[in-house]
């Protein structure tokens, strides 16, 4: 009988969960933020979707060993790994890529003709803060 009114609880609770729209807007924000990092890091190696190292400042360029490409392939493995951490921790993944997405804006201002992009950055920006204040509320609750 215990595991019947454990079980109907689980029900019941999330259910109310999922027709709770911050609930709601925390799953979207944590699946977007876990597949889209993921999926830009992996075309980091392949640029399908953009000529990504044309997205890297000089300043940087000159900085970091190797070429432009070779530091998009570092910089895939990192948005890889963000994405991961979002998946499995959002509370710290949300902020990881929030910080990500400031060094990513501060790398497009000083990279003329894409202030556009760093605009659209700076907006993902504040729905990673939003994922980690939500996943403040929300991470661990669903079952």
């Amino acid at each position: 009988m215990a595991s019947t009114t454990t079980s109907g609880t689980s029900v019941t609770s999330r259910r109310a969960a999922l027709s709770d729209p911050g609930y709601q807007a925390y799953v979207v924000l944590r699946t977007g933020f876990t597949v889209a990092p993921v999926l830009f890091g992996l075309d980091k190696f392949a640029n399908l979707l953009v000529d990504w190292p044309a997205y890297l400042a000089p300043w940087i360029n000159d900085i970091v060993p190797g070429s432009a490409q070779s530091a998009m392939y570092a910089v895939g493995v990192i948005e890889i790994v963000a994405g991961v951490v979002v998946g499995i921790a959002p509370r710290f993944g949300g902020w990881l890529v929030a910080g990500w997405l400031a060094g990513i804006i501060v790398n497009l201002l000083t990279l003329s003709g894409y202030y556009d992009v760093a605009l659209r950055d700076f907006g993902l920006l504040l729905g990673a803060v939003a994922l980690a204040r939500l996943a403040q509320r929300y991470h661990g609750t669903e079952s």
